[in-house]
């Protein structure tokens, strides 16, 4: 247990007891409890293994390789339509967590022989390529080698930004748009 975490969970106003039961369950496991990101993160030999979440709506418990996870009782969701490794359970009162306690305890030591193992999500393929993008490199060449000179994640976060719009005229837009972002080797979300 992290004395430094005991006022954020004795305190907070939201979501309280449900994250003061997650935290039992967890500190039962074999995890070290440890303030990142100002929240409280379980870790094994290092490696972060899940960490609570307060959200509005809900109280999320998310397992960073939960992709990796059997999920025999159907609790674990993706973060968005476009996650591919981190996958949460969500609460939405005590009840929930009690009746899920099982499950936690089940999926935290699968969690660990994850880690223990090395084991990693498999990385996605080249991401598909808008044809308008396709023709902004054909008009500019230097585009083209400005964003393969990007990571893969980041050529991934374009393509899914510009593929999201639903007309040919917006993606063009988009692309035109995100060109300084682009050869400044920043990501869609960057600043």
């Amino acid at each position: 247990m992290n004395s430094g975490l005991d006022a954020a969970f004795n305190e907070a106003t939201q979501w309280r007891e449900e994250a003061l039961l997650l935290r039992k369950i967890l500190l039962e496991g074999d995890v070290r409890e440890e303030k990142k990101w100002g929240k409280p993160c379980y870790t094994h030999d290092g490696r972060n293994i899940v960490i609570i979440q307060r959200f509005k709506d809900f109280l999320a418990l998310l397992f960073f390789k939960g992709a990796l996870l059997k999920d025999p009782d159907g609790l674990l969701e993706p973060q968005g339509p476009n996650s591919r490794e981190g996958y949460r359970m969500c609460f939405r009162c005590v009840d929930e967590v009690t009746a899920a306690k099982d499950s936690i305890r089940s999926y935290l030591k699968e969690a660990i022989k994850i880690a223990d193992a090395g084991l990693k999500v498999e990385e996605p393929g080249a991401p598909d390529l808008p044809s308008e993008l396709i023709d902004a490199f054909d008009d500019d060449p230097d585009l083209r080698a400005a964003f393969e000179a990007l990571t893969p994640g980041r050529q991934r976060g374009y393509c899914l930004y510009f593929s999201d719009a639903k007309q040919s005229s917006t993606r063009a837009s988009r692309i035109e748009k995100s060109r300084d972002k682009i050869f400044a080797g920043k990501g869609i979300h960057d600043r």
